[in-house]
């Protein structure tokens, strides 16, 4: 069992855009919770699992059905069950939804962040169209309500690989340290330090160091998903707070634990007037 204790930080970014409307404030289900802009510090979370695994900390990520045709809506549906095998049913609310699915393909040139629905029968579906074939890992993020098994209200991180047949595309160049999807660019430092307790910076502007206009997004005013190029573990961070605004632009503040050193590809996600973007980059953790 893998554990990863980061502090709830954030900063989102889409490639995509998608209309939203405004995000209720995020839920305080007993951990401390930021408010965007109260600018309260948030408190450690321990994750269980990497995402490398469809087991970790007595949970399974099963009955994976997922689409078979690319550039083509399909369904994609799971269970999480218990090691009794009996389906988990209960969840706390975190970031405002009761579990975070990522799909992603091994190359990291496609990513999706997305909010599935729970059947009665412990089902989780969520609508999803993928651009290329190649072979996939889908990882659920999620927050159990189980006195016995997770008693200290641990993430439990699962993570199960899936194909998408047909020719897979050419590997894409790997992205930057700043990214821009033509309208937002981010910019994180060369290096980030390994292990735990590290505090960095992500700057959001135009391109040319103008501020835009940052809203929220599933309660926090950004969304980082990353992984280790190398070894596929996942971490998942937000901002200790509101945006500071500097020369360069905003200034996103992130205090978490980035495992091992190496080679990370990052998916950030932020709200810009009302449309969601995600942002690739790449940086080194040493």
């Amino acid at each position: 069992m893998k554990r990863l204790t980061m502090l709830v930080v954030a900063a989102v970014l889409t490639t995509s855009l998608a209309a939203c409307s405004d995000d209720p404030p995020p839920v305080d289900d007993g951990r401390t919770v930021l408010a965007p802009g109260d600018g309260t510090p948030h408190s450690h979370t321990t994750f269980v699992g990497d995402g490398t695994t469809a087991d970790a900390g007595g949970y399974r990520l099963t009955d994976l059905r997922f689409p078979t045709v690319a550039r083509a809506p399909a369904d994609l549906s799971f269970r999480i069950v218990d090691s009794s095998g009996e389906p988990v049913v209960d969840y706390a609310e975190e970031q405002t939804k009761l579990l975070h699915l990522y799909v992603v393909r091994d190359d990291l040139a496609d990513f999706r962040h997305l909010h599935p629905t729970l059947g009665p029968d412990g089902t989780w579906t969520a609508r999803v169209d993928l651009t290329d074939p190649g072979q996939y890992r889908v990882i659920a993020e999620f927050l159990p309500v189980d006195e016995e098994r997770n008693p200290d209200g641990d993430h439990v991180i699962l993570g199960q690989r899936a194909l998408l047949a047909g020719e897979a595309p050419a590997v894409p160049e790997a992205p930057s340290r700043v990214a821009t999807d033509g309208l937002v660019t981010i910019e994180a430092p060369e290096t980030l330090p390994a292990g735990e307790d590290t505090q960095f910076d992500f700057t959001v502007s135009d391109g040319a160091g103008g501020v835009l206009n940052l809203g929220t997004y599933l309660g926090s005013y950004a969304h980082v998903t990353g992984f280790d190029t190398a070894t596929g573990a996942f971490v998942h961070a937000h901002p200790l707070g509101a945006p500071t605004v500097t020369d360069a632009g905003s200034e996103l503040t992130f205090h978490t634990a980035l495992g091992t050193p190496g080679t990370y590809r990052f998916f950030v996600q932020v709200r810009v007037d009302g449309f969601v973007h995600t942002v690739p980059l790449q940086t080194t953790v040493a």
